[in-house]
């Protein structure tokens, strides 16, 4: 499958705009003009689903570009994956969408015809600087209706950041305006209206929440393209959670129903493999750092295999997951969500301040608890109400709360990030222990280093519970 990654740019022009001279743009540079029709059928659920969340998935036929694409975003533009032409959807978009389509079947919504100038701004060297391409477009929506427009396309070359200061200047001067439309999709099928929020406390949850519903679906379509956006989506779902067991009792519990139950086994799978990627990662670097004369036996290699052992069965796990009937409905409840928020009443921000306010609280007292008592569950539990009042401080900040959700956020996050430390200070204690009783029966290898590790985390799980005091003393 190739991917391309796309950054391109779109100007509205009226139907007699004249497209100004591009050879000023570098010096010692030629342009290449060909003309070429596009025909690119458009496939989504009859919800848009596809759209709602910025993916493009088409058929398109025409000179050199006939094949299927697939757009996903990217941050800085959006990846186009290839695949040849063919008949029927090919089956690795098809997975790819899955999610985000919630399952649905996918059909074809809409024909978009391109009558294309293309203009190819070359370098000396003969490296594509920037594209710009003179379209004229008419469409022909499912409804029956029938679209026609006339816009400017500006692709950069690889080596390019932006769109040439020149070019902008001279497109402006001969009357093009940039689109309000990212896509020629959107231009025919916009997307769903958002719900109106009366409050600026409606506003903060619903933004909010919304921002991290976005991340799952961005965190659905990549693992389901292989890569491991696993810690963004796991926070993102520990975000949502936080928010609904705290400001749950401001919402319609009707509407949420079981759904914080059903984030937490999200997150779980995805700490399964999160786990591993931080033992992995921490305990090669302590391996690094001791003296090779201390490094006794394949150390690094059983470490290595005994965390693969675990990872690749939590990763199918997840897999798995992603596939289930329980998955699914998960997602279509969130993105239920996101044009109809689980509001049964008007909101205030007094409501939003009280709930961020008896988190806070819950976090001071359980903090207090555990630098009392000096368990390791205590400590966990403090580290977790930790995380609640940030990400209720994080909520509150763009309620118009700045003075007191800045220090909240910096206080909390640090106590987070201390005690966080302090966890896989003990998880991977806990680990190399465990490894060490393996290793020092095993042919070839003993458990001297790994006790020396074991100690190391130990005394770094000590430093972290210190700092946390330090921290709450001031």
């Amino acid at each position: 499958m190739e991917e391309v990654l796309e950054r391109e740019s779109k100007w509205e022009v009226d139907e007699v705009f004249s497209l100004p001279a591009l050879d000023n743009l570098v010096s010692d540079s030629r342009i290449e003009t060909t003309s070429v029709e596009l025909t690119s059928t458009y496939f989504d659920t009859p919800e848009r689903d596809l759209l709602a969340h910025n993916l493009t998935l088409r058929r398109r036929e025409g000179a050199d570009e006939s094949g299927w694409q697939l757009k996903v975003p990217h941050p800085n533009g959006r990846t186009e994956l290839h695949a040849p032409l063919s008949e029927e959807l090919p089956p690795e978009f098809v997975e790819v969408v899955t999610g985000a389509a919630l399952g649905k079947p996918l059909h074809a919504v809409t024909t978009i015809h391109t009558l294309r100038n293309r203009h190819r701004v070359l370098g000396p060297d003969g490296e594509l600087i920037v594209e710009v391409d003179d379209d004229i477009v008419d469409t022909t929506p499912a409804d029956g209706s029938s679209v026609a427009w006339h816009e400017i396309e500006v692709e950069l070359g690889p080596r390019i950041d932006a769109v040439p200061e020149a070019l902008v200047d001279s497109l402006a001067e001969a009357g093009a305006r940039r689109s309000e439309f990212p896509s020629k999709l959107s231009h025919v099928l916009p997307p769903q209206p958002k719900p109106v929020t009366d409050t600026a406390a409606e506003r903060a949850i619903y933004e909010y929440m919304t921002a991290q519903i976005d991340m799952i679906f961005a965190g659905d379509v990549a693992l389901r393209r292989g890569q491991e956006p696993i810690h963004d989506t796991r926070v993102a779902t520990r975000r949502l959670r936080s928010t609904l067991r705290v400001f749950g009792k401001l919402l319609d519990r009707s509407a949420i129903g079981a759904v914080e139950d059903e984030l937490k086994w999200y997150a779980g799978l995805l700490g399964d493999v999160r786990d591993c990627h931080v033992q992995h990662r921490r305990l090669a670097d302590q391996v690094h750092k001791l003296p090779s004369e201390l490094v006794l036996g394949p150390v690094a290699a059983r470490i290595d295999a005994t965390i693969l052992a675990r990872q690749v069965p939590s990763r199918n796990a997840i897999t798995e997951a992603m596939d289930s009937t329980r998955y699914l409905e998960l997602l279509a409840t969130l993105h239920a969500w996101q044009s109809h928020p689980p509001f049964d009443r008007r909101l205030r921000r007094r409501e939003l301040v009280q709930r961020a306010r008896k988190a806070a609280r819950k976090a001071d007292h359980r903090l207090t608890t555990a630098l009392h008592d000096q368990r390791h569950a205590s400590l966990h539990r403090a580290r977790k109400a930790a995380k609640r009042a940030r990400y209720a401080a994080e909520l509150l900040e763009p309620a118009g709360k700045h003075s007191r959700a800045k220090p909240n956020i910096k206080y909390y996050k640090k106590i987070q990030r201390v005690l966080g430390d302090y966890n896989d200070g003990i998880v991977s204690a806990r680990f190399l222990w465990r490894t060490a009783t393996t290793a020092g029966t095993a042919a070839g290898e003993n458990g001297f280093t790994f006790g020396l590790l074991y100690a190391n985390e130990m005394h770094a799980a000590d430093d972290a519970r210190r700092k946390t005091s330090k921290i709450a003393t001031r």
